[in-house]
């Protein structure tokens, strides 16, 4: 097969260019502005469709490099955790064992329902947590990783290929059913956001579709200067953890790296001027995380869910079902029926079945219209970047060895 490879400055330019497409698409579509449809989802996924349609007529799959998606996602996660308020996370804490508990629970019921998929296509048990959590919750570093292993181990030589086309095809679910979630919330429980609330990320817009509030050069830059140092501070600790056996994404440290910042540097240097909770800084955030999801959509390769068939989509449209179910009757109940619940309702959404850059996407696209909700957007990515990383990985190994005895 011929790959035609975009090279990285050109695959960041798209990356811009789709997500202007997706402001168009959502500005002339009720459908996508109604619910909440993230603008770089509605353009990735457009453009994806295109890469899969020249495919089909060439026989030529094109490859995006993406090493600047990646650093995109480290500054989207270094503003998310210079913007949270230890004041936040102590009042946060309950929710945040809430949310993870529901979260682990939610996990293994994820995993039974791949097994119980594979019985019925008659596919090795063994693959399961392949249709499960290792690829959805885990999504596509997960699924690369235990990929090759599971395959080593079931003889089911498609297995690589089932987990990283399941993380792909979670993806897209999760980034069309976290805002119809929210707004089906929100509109039947006539909910509100706190008119108070400092927005982190999702910043509301006017009719002409500019900022409440102008930023200038100065916040931007003073923003990206305190994000690169909470980055360089992050990577340094990236480094130990490695040491110590502690495998977590960069990004991980770079988000505890800028909450440690906010909550002393401000305190032992009271002149100094802080970007924390700026538009400036909210700017920055909505930036890197519209153009790395825009990266992420545009460079999937549909033509690898297409070659899987119906096993893969009929075990991937059991868990949409049960995903939905769960956060309706379970997660928005226990977590306080509140404007919030639906906020983090449609962020569960996005990180159980595909990432957590797509939930904090859904959970943007729902606060530009209905108004601020900063708690949910410390404590989601806490739970889904960091906790569930590490609960995950024993999930995996449960799974993985007492499949093939069922």
């Amino acid at each position: 097969m011929v790959e035609i490879e975009i090279p990285a400055f050109i695959a960041v330019t798209m990356g811009f260019i789709v997500y202007f497409l997706g402001v168009f698409l959502t500005r002339r579509v009720n459908f996508l502005r109604n619910y909440n449809i993230p603008e770089p989802v509605s353009g990735g996924i457009t453009v994806a469709i295109g890469t899969w349609v020249f495919y089909l007529l060439t026989d030529k799959q094109i490859v995006f490099d993406l090493v600047v998606r990646d650093y995109l996602l480290v500054v989207f996660f270094a503003t998310i955790g210079l913007n949270a308020k230890f004041s936040d996370l102590f009042k946060g804490g309950k929710l945040l064992i809430i949310l993870l508990v529901l979260t682990i629970i939610f996990m293994l019921l994820q995993n039974i329902v791949a097994l119980f998929g594979t019985m019925i296509f008659d596919l090795p048990t063994s693959i399961a947590v392949l249709l499960g959590s290792a690829s959805l919750i885990g999504g596509h570093g997960t699924a690369i990783a235990w990929g090759p292993q599971i395959q080593e181990a079931s003889g089911f030589s498609a297995a690589a290929e089932i987990g990283i086309a399941s993380a792909t095809l979670g993806l897209i679910c999760a980034a069309l059913i976290g805002g119809p979630i929210a707004k089906y919330l929100i509109d039947r429980n006539k909910l509100q956001s706190d008119p108070n609330a400092t927005p982190i990320a999702g910043l509301k817009f006017t009719q002409k579709g500019e900022a409440e509030e102008a930023v200038n050069h100065i916040n931007l830059m003073r923003g990206m200067l305190t994000v690169h140092i909470a980055i360089l501070l992050g990577y340094l600790v990236h480094q130990e953890t490695e040491n110590i056996g502690l495998k977590l994404p960069l990004f991980v440290p770079c988000l505890l790296v800028g909450i440690v910042m906010s909550n002393t540097i401000p305190y032992l240097f009271k002149n100094l001027i802080w970007p924390a909770g700026t538009r400036g800084l909210a700017v920055i955030s909505d930036y890197c995380l519209s153009v790395f999801l825009a990266m992420s959509l545009m460079s999937m390769k549909l033509w690898s869910l297409a070659e899987l068939g119906a096993p893969l989509i009929s075990v991937l449209a059991l868990q949409v079902i049960m995903t939905v179910c769960f956060i309706l009757f379970i997660v928005y109940p226990l977590i306080g029926k509140n404007y919030q619940a639906a906020v983090l309702s449609a962020g569960f959404a996005g990180f159980a079945l595909g990432a957590t850059p797509t939930a904090i996407a859904n959970m943007s696209s729902v606060t530009k219209r209905y108004g601020a909700a900063p708690l949910a957007f410390i404590v989601l990515p806490l739970v889904s970047a960091f906790f569930v990383d590490l609960a995950n990985a024993f999930i995996i190994k449960f799974f993985v060895g007492i499949a093939p005895s069922l």
